[in-house]
This record gives C-alpha cells, structure tokens and sequence, in this order.
C-alpha cells in the first residue's frame, strides 16, 4: 500500500495538470471540465486526509458549480469568443510560481503525521472525552454537532447557497425560453 503523502503529491500534480488545461484550452465546454478534475481531486484529497464531511461539501459543490457553468455557457450568446494573446513572460512567471507551491506542498506533506494518526491535541481530546463532554452514543456526531456546530452550520450554508443558484439560473433561463416560444407565436 502506498503511503498517504504519495498519493496526495499524485492528486495535487493532477490539480496542477487540470489547471493549467483549464487555462489554456480554446474550448469553454472542455475548460469547464478540467474545473471540475481539479474540483473532484479537491475532495479526494479530503477524503484521504480522513476529511468525510469537507469531501462531500466540494464535491456537491463541485456538481452544482460545474452544471451552473455548464448551463452558463452552453449557448454561444452567452460569450464572445476572441483570440488570445500569449505573452511568454507571463506564462513563464505562471509556471515558475506553479513548480514553487508545488514544492512548497512537497515539504508541508512531509509534516503530516503517519496516516491514521490525530494531527493536533484537539483531536486527542475529542476521542478521550468527546462522549463524556457530549453524552452522544457516536462520537462523529458528537462532533460535527457539538464542537464543530458553527463549522457545520457553514457547510450547510454554502450547499444551500449552490442549490440557490443552480436553481436561479435553471429558473432564468427557463423563463427566457418560454418567452422566445410565447415571442414566436
């Protein structure tokens, strides 16, 4: 079995690697996609660092911003389509910077504690005392409902925030068909 750090250095060049696509491809529709790979090994990575509840908030997150830009962008009126100019400075000062956190990155994975292992003390003490403090049976929730509330009570916001806008935008643009049908008769 592969350690933890390799495979989080393997998702990390993905992200890089999807970035960079994202950013340099023509096509709106592929760049869209490459945002999503970066999004998808966004929450891998927090399910590897044992992160369940920020994995499922990038990834309902990620689907929600990926259709909303998907939908945005799906029709040509939308956007205007011109050519770039590449200037090689910038692309060199880009990729310079990009090969600098990711060997930033390299020495901080080397700092995590053996998988598996608590990173801090507040950890420790959740596990010795966290069914004591709490009286919860589970200790998971226990957790996210006792100690982490507030942190919870954000994560739910910033879902109920993308299903608002996803749904806003379905909604706008529904009601701009219907008017072109209604227009057409």
């Amino acid at each position: 079995m592969m350690p933890t750090e390799i495979w989080l250095i393997f998702i990390i060049s993905i992200c890089i690697v999807g970035s960079i696509v994202a950013l340099e491809l023509k096509d709106i529709l592929s760049s869209i996609i490459a945002v999503g790979v970066v999004g998808l090994g966004i929450a891998v990575s927090f399910l590897i660092l044992q992160a369940p509840d920020l994995a499922v908030v990038q990834f309902v997150f990620e689907i929600f911003a990926v259709i909303i830009l998907v939908r945005a962008f799906l029709k040509k009126d939308y956007h205007k389509e011109e050519p770039s100019t590449i200037n090689k400075v910038l692309v060199g000062v880009t990729l310079i910077t990009l090969g600098a956190i990711f060997y930033l990155s390299l020495s901080v994975f080397k700092l995590l504690p053996p998988f598996g292992q608590p990173l801090f003390e507040t950890a420790q003490y959740y596990v010795q005392n966290g069914a004591t403090d709490t009286g919860a049976a589970n200790l998971v929730s226990a957790i996210i409902l006792d100690y982490r509330a507030y942190d919870t009570l954000g994560e739910v916001t910033v879902l109920f925030a993308a299903i608002l806008g996803t749904l806003t935008i379905l909604r706008i643009k529904k009601s701009k068909n219907s008017q072109e049908v209604t227009n057409e008769k």
